[in-house]
């Protein structure tokens, strides 16, 4: 039998472990990656395009995708990591954006075969090997003056090619392709305008050299979206986005009535069809729309058709009135234009932009024009030394012959025609068929025309006005050859005919009552006059119960840090005597979510006030809940990191709140020594110290009842020991009470 080999004992030494500031790894590691997501990924530049998509660009541009036959995008890809390197799945992904086929830009930048989604849909894209691809005509626009030293060049990620720092791109591109970008504390997202407006508006900035927000308007009338929709014109708004780069507009999906079936061909450009018919189905299972028989997506090889099915004497515009206002058929498109200015971001306007965009092309096309003159400059200097040639061929011809070595050969056409040494190489590369009179006069013809151009781009390279008035031809030149209609239709706000008004939902008082185990009941206060009890489901009981209106918006609370948003006249009137709604079940709850708050809100101004199990309590105003679209959930609307077990709302800082805990303590809190914060999800400040396993129970407003119940000896004040929390015992504004 073999002997078992004798293991030796390995000896670990531990690592060295070091001491470094926090400060420290955030500047080396953080900092590092923050900056190069920031400037090198996310925010795109003045030329409208991030470095993902310039490099794809360039990349097909130097195959020659410009003209010619179509490539399969798989090799697209494969040439594109040599400037990105990125995964080609990524690369892919950004090729697909750009193409015809995935109708996600006004003026696609590559022409595509094969299937590439769409912007209105979630389906998805085929591999790039079934795939082919080459640049859009429009892409001349964006190397004009690539080739003759418009941009800087940069090495790339190896060192082993150059690409360019910017396209040279003749039309406002920034302002015309939509882009949206996440990057380290900050985001990017530019809608896209109507390419002929944009000319027009950027040629006014041009002539005037300042344009104001009122003159944009005249000509820039609002955005512009691939997918078309209804843009409803908000001039405040839009006002707001011009001159300072941020804000919102709404647009609607637009439809037409074909009997029982509304034909719904255009939505809003930030959803998908399929968003939009899970959204309708699901209204529809909850009794929502009554009206609506059936939902089908007809989208075929002829575009979007979203189709629904109503039934008969259905009002049609009071039903789509209440779907926009429920649904994605109405969206909103929140404008923020960051853009990258000499590798620096900045939130720009449209003035500032355009006044951006004008002083790099200025400078794109002086550099052109400078690299113009010094080649004409140069073959102008040669033309000059082949003047001298034609005065005497025959003796050029003879200092050639005569000279018995060849390098003497230049230096005796110098000496012998008075001509330097870069004329005199050119006279001696001529091929001897070319030593004739017709020959040179044919070149030195060219002299005239040569000195004529020179003296012209001198005087542009002279004169920045000049060069602006050559701009604004070339983008009279672009709005003929690429300019279409506008896809998105503007609704005035008094067209009356066009503008869908809300349904008028009644308004009346009523009061809410919410039960622990969640039951929601909407009560008329007639009914509760009568006889009839309330009633719960046995061993449950009253959470909360709140007098309010019928319009009022109610927030429900639940145990995942979630608030879920409804209105009051999206739940029947019922009476005391019924059971209710049960809203894990309406609302659609997540798997173990419970309900523990609701708040009916007629507006959004005061705070609320939460208290937590871990002890901890905060304060933040309400308006942080406030939403301008239609959300039915908001994620993080609490302080997740432990559950709330008491959520007050109050106007103002005299309120009291009794705490106790689990292990039978008390506490009472003033609110106005409550932390307050500006974030919902804020963990607050401890307010009362619990031993390891102890949580708090419940909290309630210590109101007047509970003075009263407390001067009928149900409560006897005692002195505790210290809680070692936010607030002490020998603190004048604060009590402590145990439970008897």
């Amino acid at each position: 039998m073999a002997k078992k080999k004798k293991t030796e004992a390995v000896s670990f030494v531990p690592a060295e472990v070091t001491d470094t500031p926090i400060t420290e790894i955030l500047e080396t590691n953080y900092m590092p990656y923050a900056m190069s997501v920031i400037v090198s990924r996310a925010i795109p530049e003045i030329d409208g395009l991030k470095p993902s998509h310039r490099k794809l660009l360039y990349s097909m541009y130097k195959m020659g995708l410009m003209t010619g036959a179509k490539a399969k995008s798989a090799k697209v890809v494969g040439q594109t990591m040599m400037l990105n390197p990125h995964g080609d799945a990524a690369i892919y992904e950004t090729l697909v954006r750009l193409t015809t086929g995935r109708e996600s830009l006004l003026h696609p930048l590559v022409e595509s075969k094969g299937s590439f989604g769409k912007q209105y849909s979630d389906m998805a894209y085929a591999a790039s090997r079934y795939t082919e691809c080459k640049l859009a005509p429009i892409c001349e626009e964006f190397f004009d003056g690539i080739d003759r030293d418009a941009v800087d060049f940069t090495d790339n990620f190896d060192g082993t090619m150059k690409e360019p720092v910017l396209l040279p791109v003749s039309f406002p591109n920034i302002l015309v392709s939509p882009n949206n970008g996440i990057a380290v504390g900050m985001t990017s997202r530019i809608c896209s305008f109507n390419l002929a407006e944009i000319c027009d508006a950027t040629a006014l900035y041009l002539k005037k050299g300042s344009v104001t927000v009122t003159e944009l308007l005249e000509l820039l009338k609002a955005p512009d979206f691939p997918t078309g929709g209804a843009l409803l014109y908000d001039r405040a708004k839009l006002e707001e986005i011009y001159s300072t780069g941020n804000g919102t507009v709404r647009v609607r999906s637009k439809w037409h009535v074909d009997g029982n079936h509304i034909e719904i061909t255009e939505i809003p450009y930030t959803t998908t069809v399929e968003k939009i018919k899970d959204s309708i189905t699901k209204l529809v299972k909850d009794g929502k729309f009554k009206e609506i028989s059936d939902i089908r997506d007809e989208t075929d090889i002829n575009g979007l058709k979203l189709t629904i099915d109503v039934k008969r004497g259905a009002d049609t515009d009071k039903l789509m009135a209440g779907l926009c206002r429920s649904t994605p058929l109405e969206d909103t498109f929140g404008c923020n234009f960051n853009v990258l200015v000499g590798g620096v971001p900045h939130v720009l306007g449209v003035p500032q932009i355009l006044e951006e965009w004008s002083a790099f092309r200025v400078e794109c096309l002086r550099r052109t024009y400078i690299f113009d003159l010094a080649k004409k400059s140069d073959k102008l200097h040669l033309l000059y030394g082949l003047r001298k040639i034609l005065l005497d061929i025959d003796r050029a011809i003879s200092i050639i012959r005569g000279t018995s070595s060849e390098k003497d050969v230049v230096p005796n056409l110098m000496s012998g025609f008075g001509i330097d040494k870069v004329q005199a190489e050119f006279v001696a590369d001529i091929r001897l068929r070319n030593l004739n009179r017709e020959y040179i006069l044919n070149r030195t013809e060219e002299i005239g025309d040569l000195e004529k151009a020179i003296e012209d781009l001198k005087a542009l390279i002279a004169s920045e006005r000049k060069i602006r008035d050559v701009i604004i031809g070339q983008l009279a030149e672009i709005k003929k050859k690429y300019g279409i209609p506008r896809k998105t239709e503007i609704i005035m706000p008094d067209d009356a005919a066009a503008v869908i008004s809300e349904p008028e939902v009644p308004d009346y008082p009523c009061v809410l009552f919410v039960t622990r185990d969640g039951y929601f009941k909407k009560c008329l206060p007639a009914s509760l006059r009568g006889s009839d009890v309330q009633k719960y489901k046995e061993g449950d009981s009253l959470l909360f119960t709140q007098e309010t209106t019928n319009r009022a918006e109610v927030l429900f609370f639940t145990s995942a840090a979630q608030v879920y948003k409804a209105h009051m006249y999206d739940f029947d009137d019922v009476k005391a005597s019924s059971l209710g709604d049960y809203i894990p079940a309406k609302l659609g709850f997540e798997e173990g979510e419970r309900l523990i708050a609701a708040h009916a809100m007629q507006d959004f101004s005061g705070y609320f006030t939460v208290f937590y199990e871990n002890g901890k309590a905060v304060r933040f105003p309400a308006e942080t809940y406030k939403t301008v679209n239609n959300r039915r959930r908001l994620t993080a609307a609490l302080f997740s990191g432990s559950v709330a077990v008491g959520i007050f709302r109050s106007g103002d800082s005299k309120r009291e709140y009794l705490v106790l805990s689990s292990a039978s303590r008390a506490l009472l809190v003033k609110e106005k020594q409550i932390t307050d914060k500006a974030t919902r999800s804020a963990s607050g400040a401890s307010v009362m110290t619990l031993k390891k396993g102890q949580t708090v129970v419940s909290v309630t407003v210590y109101d007047e009842t509970v003075r009263r119940l407390e001067k009928e000896s149900r409560y006897r004040k005692s002195n505790l020991p210290s809680t070692g929390g936010l607030f002490e015992d020998d603190d004048p504004d604060f009590n402590q009470m145990r439970l008897i």
